[in-house]
């Protein structure tokens, strides 16, 4: 059959505090749910961590009207570092995690009541409705309409859309994301300067190559519908020489590390990835087990250097205080997984009064 990308499972993102940061992502994001919660030594990551194994805990949380989930990561063996040099869009990797909401206007006037650092105003670009703010801690989120749901009707805010990723060589780029990945469709593609950047720049108008992404196939495998339809956008800075976004600091650091994709079968994912010139760099071989899940992981860098994760799920826990997990060993992976599991999933819920 040959291999399978089921969706963006998470995007990875580097913090101080893996609490705090939860439960800013829990209150104003809705992601609520949680998969595994875990402290444990990264010990397969050394051509990233300075060849030395690293300590950490890390949160996954998804939001349960669907989209990807956010991997909530903090060294506890090291400081994280921030980067070397102030950022500025079209530096060159993650710079963006896009979230999706039913109705963005009402989260933008939600964010703005809140007080959050809401940095653009609504607006839309290439016909997507959609608004920045930063976090506590700096790092860019785009909130932006969402191309479909796993539940029909509920809070207004889903989980991960997609991201922002700067590059260098937008040609390059654009053919990796739809060669290995399935990025197929360009839902634009445009070259100018651009409003909804100019506070985001400092108040500079800089000029850029934006592409919007999307896969035309619908996505199959076990998490499919809860993941659901994703976008990618790639960003080439034109009039100035981007600087690389982790140049110089360890993966983990702050700010986004890694987009993480679900997939199935890992060994002919490996053949074709290395066939193009990607080969794993990591790669845990067997089942990785994280206490509360377990699976293989593997990551490859983009024509950048960007961090890419795959990961293929063994075993995931759907009721931890009855001790239920799930063998997604001894299922059909091409197979999404029934509403049950996931209504079951739910019941870990720490709730969110707001998004």
């Amino acid at each position: 059959m040959g291999y399978n990308i089921s969706g963006i499972q998470q995007i990875g993102l580097g913090n101080l505090s893996v609490y705090e940061t939860w439960e800013w992502y829990r209150k104003h994001l809705g992601m609520d749910m949680p998969v595994f919660d875990e402290a444990a030594e990264a010990g397969l990551m050394l051509p990233y961590t300075d060849g030395k194994p690293q300590a950490r805990h890390a949160v996954l949380a998804l939001n349960y009207n669907g989209g990807g989930g956010m991997e909530i990561w903090q060294y506890t063996s090291r400081t994280a570092q921030p980067p070397k040099h102030e950022l500025q869009f079209g530096d060159i990797g993650i710079a963006v995690a896009k979230f999706k909401a039913r109705d963005v206007e009402q989260h933008y006037e939600y964010c703005k009541s809140a007080g959050l650092n809401v940095v653009s105003d609504l607006s839309f670009v290439n016909g997507v409705k959609h608004f920045f703010m930063k976090d506590p801690y700096g790092n860019l989120v785009e909130v932006a309409e969402g191309l479909d749901w796993f539940k029909t009707s509920g809070t207004n805010c889903g989980g991960i859309l997609g991201a922002t990723i700067g590059v260098s060589n937008m040609n390059v780029s654009v053919e990796f994301y739809k060669s290995l990945l399935g990025y197929d469709v360009v839902l634009s593609d445009t070259t100018d300067t651009y409003d909804d950047l100019v506070t985001i720049d400092g108040g500079t108008s800089r000029k850029y190559r934006r592409v919007l992404l999307t896969h035309n196939k619908t996505r199959t495998g076990p998490f499919a519908k809860l993941l659901g339809k994703t976008t990618i956008e790639l960003v080439q800075a034109l009039d100035r020489t981007p600087n690389n976004i982790f140049e110089g600091r360890l993966w983990g650091d702050l700010g986004y590390i890694h987009l993480c994709f679900d997939v199935q079968d890992m060994d002919d994912l490996k053949r074709n990835s290395t066939m193009i010139g990607h080969p794993y760099t990591v790669d845990s071989a067997e089942s990785f087990d994280m206490g509360e899940a377990a699976g293989r992981f593997a990551y490859i860098e983009d024509p950048d250097g960007t961090l890419i994760e795959f990961v293929e799920a063994h075993k995931i826990p759907i009721m931890k205080k009855l001790g239920w997990y799930l063998d997604l060993t001894k299922r059909d992976q091409s197979q999404s997984l029934p509403n049950y599991f996931f209504k079951a999933m739910a019941l870990s819920r720490k709730k969110s009064p707001v998004a």
